[in-house]
């Protein structure tokens, strides 16, 4: 079982480690402030005060054990780019940071993180797609120009088969799953028929999927 270290417990770093142990990992939480890390202990398996910048203190909590390294500093680029490369230094086989801007995104690349997040970016996009449409559910973006969604059927998909749909030739966009109720369909048939209320997760260029919304 992957075991993760998160370094900054504000309010990002905290909902991360809160939500990694839920799930059933094991998550040590780092932060140089002691509140901090008195109001995250109980909620995680470890929890310790260092500053992210402290190598010495790093080597000896034994980061470089842990799978996955996620550095949630946000206010503090030092601290944040320090972070990530002593991690990364250190041996953790992925690093994954949070970055304030572009340019500090690409500095973290640049020494080595893995994937870099920006979290209140990707939210805002998240709620502005729901807002412009009400069937769309969530969004996921994996590359500059294309994203994964969730949408609901649309009324007059139900009972049509994909074939029937042509989702790929009226919109540009492919359909990975659909979701019915509990059920969750992997591997969709063209044959396959659209239930009223079903999620469909579809993968396309921005464009196309801004025009699958607007409709």
């Amino acid at each position: 079982m992957k075991q993760f270290v998160v370094i900054g417990c504000g309010r990002f770093g905290s909902s991360v480690a809160k939500t990694l142990c839920k799930l059933g990992y094991d998550v040590l939480a780092i932060d140089k402030d002691p509140d901090k890390v008195q109001e995250i202990a109980e909620f995680v398996t470890h929890a310790v005060q260092a500053d992210a910048i402290d190598e010495n203190a790093l080597r000896t909590i034994g980061i470089r054990n842990f799978d996955v390294a996620v550095v949630t500093i946000g206010s503090d680029i030092q601290s944040s780019i320090m972070g990530t490369l002593l991690a990364k230094e250190m041996g953790i086989k992925k690093v994954v940071a949070k970055a304030q801007n572009e340019l500090h995104a690409k500095v973290l690349y640049k020494i080595g993180a893995h994937k870099v997040i920006f979290p209140e970016r990707d939210m805002g996009i998240r709620v502005a797609h729901n807002l412009v449409s009400s069937n769309i559910l969530d969004v996921i973006e994996f590359a500059p120009d294309y994203s994964i969604i969730e949408v609901v059927a649309k009324d007059d998909w139900t009972d049509k088969t994909l074939r029937e749909l042509k989702l790929p030739s009226i919109y540009g966009v492919n359909v990975m799953a659909i979701k019915t109720g509990d059920d969750l369909n992997i591997s969709p048939y063209a044959e396959d028929v659209i239930k009223k209320g079903d999620t469909l997760i579809v993968i396309g260029d921005n464009a196309s999927l801004k025009k699958l919304e607007q409709e």
